[in-house]
């Protein structure tokens, strides 16, 4: 990113020597951000954050499908990029449809055929759950969409780096990814559009992104996101591996050490999530008990953890949200055994410390 930083770097849509080097470097990261995910360079939409990416997914597509009223659907476990952006076109006049899930936060493929039979704008699953890691079956839902002629959207901000996502594999129309949740720079983000969607912007401006994403690319930021994802897509598997085992050891040692501990999520997971409850716990005395001894976690995502909300994830899976605590510990590249091992000894001896609930 280094060479695009500097003073003397053009603007991407300015006609001379500097620009045109700009407008090269960004085009370049397109093809690549492309290759990685099996789509034309024209489909690929660079953004200022995956939350971008999916409120221009929702909410464009349904504005030009041209019926102000036509349903909106997506899963009652959505980031809160997408089901806040289907309560703003609920808010316009549209119909706000969520799918249920069950109890591990899978939504059930058959109630799809309920919801297509309303003629929705557009349908939108995430790929794999920021806070309780359940990977949905994005690819029968797409399929099904697809036959019917329903844009599908799937956000897959969390899912891509950790699991194999590639839009020639599963025939998603939009799919979101934000650079910063596999190793790239904070600030940008990528919606793919298949060729052929109809979809309006949400703004408006000089016409960059073809007219989808209007003012002056990051073009830096860019060339971020494609080396970033290059490398998340070329160690997927190798990486999957690593962090699932040391995920599933966390969860033995806590499932061992904490009495009546409850994972939440089931079936296929993301491999660096692990969500679990610990009942009779006080949820801020145990999280800000972990912040003293030196451990991260989350209530719910990090977008909303500084909320004092329950997780509407958590609810919609029919978990009880006051009876004890509930925490997200996420893993990453730089997460070894040692620390899994430490983790889980703190949050056994401090869940053990902690006021109970009154």
């Amino acid at each position: 990113m280094e060479p695009f930083l500097g003073e003397r770097f053009g603007n991407p849509s300015s006609a001379h020597r500097w620009g045109r080097e700009a407008r090269a470097a960004l085009e370049q990261a397109r093809e690549r951000v492309a290759a990685v995910l099996g789509a034309q360079p024209a489909e690929i939409v660079f953004t200022g954050a995956g939350t971008e990416a999916d409120n221009l997914a929702v909410l464009g597509v349904w504005r030009a499908c041209g019926r102000p009223a036509a349903p909106v659907a997506c899963s009652a476990i959505e980031h809160k990029a997408v089901l806040l952006a289907a309560k703003a076109a609920h808010g316009q006049g549209a119909q706000l449809v969520l799918l249920a899930v069950d109890e591990t936060g899978r939504v059930d493929t058959d109630l799809l055929d309920e919801v297509i039979a309303l003629r929705p704008a557009v349908v939108s699953v995430m790929w794999g759950n920021n806070e309780v890691g359940t990977v949905q079956p994005v690819a029968a839902l797409a399929e099904r969409c697809r036959g019917a002629g329903v844009p599908f959207h799937t956000d897959a901000v969390q899912a891509f780096g950790k699991v194999r996502v590639r839009v020639d594999e599963v025939d998603c129309d939009l799919l979101a990814l934000s650079a910063h949740k596999f190793g790239g720079p904070r600030g940008i983000g990528v919606l793919y559009v298949r060729d052929g969607t109809r979809i309006e912007p949400m703004t408006w401006g000089g016409g960059q992104e073809q007219g989808l994403r209007p003012g002056t690319q990051n073009v830096a930021a860019a060339v971020g996101f494609a080396v970033a994802a290059e490398l998340a897509a070329a160690e997927q598997e190798q990486e999957a591996v690593r962090l699932g085992d040391l995920r599933d050891a966390l969860e033995q040692v806590l499932r061992d050490r904490v009495a009546g501990l409850i994972v939440n999520g089931g079936g296929e997971r993301l491999p660096h999530i692990l969500n679990v409850s610990i009942p009779g716990v006080a949820q801020d005395a145990l999280i800000v008990a972990l912040d003293l001894a030196g451990m991260a976690v989350s209530v719910a995502s990090a977008c909303q953890s500084g909320a004092s909300e329950p997780s509407h994830v958590l609810a919609a899976m029919g978990r009880v949200l006051d009876e004890g605590a509930s925490i997200r510990i996420s893993l990453g590249r730089t997460s070894t055994a040692a620390e899994v091992e430490r983790a889980a000894t703190v949050i056994a001896d401090v869940a053990g410390r902690v006021p109970a609930l009154a």
